[in-house]
């Protein structure tokens, strides 16, 4: 079993809250609020979870600085009051900035038993290729 310090507890925590606040704001039609508060919270956990130092190493790598600025503009831009348009410059920015972990999580779910075979059906199977092939560092 792993174990986690304090802090990192408090970020899976914060981490978690943020998920659900982004995505119950994306269910009640764009909420200003809860996405603002979801988009504070995923940011704050994820610093509490691997630390502010490493957390800034992630983001502000010279490779990865395109998809940093669309991820922490579109934060901005919901916290300034458009959230459909913040949460597609997040979601883009989440995307650039996090493929490199693709290919990981598409490999877990391909052997997780009924996910894996749904992965496997002809429509689907071509996507998910796509997406699981990394041609890009972390």
């Amino acid at each position: 079993m792993i174990s986690l310090t304090d802090s990192q507890k408090i970020g899976m925590g914060l981490t978690g809250f943020g998920v659900f606040f982004l995505f119950f704001g994306m269910i009640l039609f764009f909420d200003k609020a809860l996405l603002a508060m979801g988009n504070i919270l995923f940011v704050a956990g994820l610093s509490f979870v691997i630390g502010l130092e490493r957390t800034f190493k992630f983001f502000f790598q010279k490779h990865k600085m395109k998809a940093t600025g669309f991820f922490l503009g579109g934060v901005l831009v919901v916290l300034i009051g458009w959230p459909v348009v913040g949460m597609v410059l997040e979601i883009y920015g989440f995307f650039l900035l996090f493929r490199g972990f693709f290919p990981v999580v598409v490999g877990f779910i391909r052997r997780i038993p009924i996910l894996g075979s749904l992965l496997n059906l002809p429509g689907i199977s071509g996507f998910v290729d796509k997406v699981g092939e990394s041609n890009s560092m972390v």
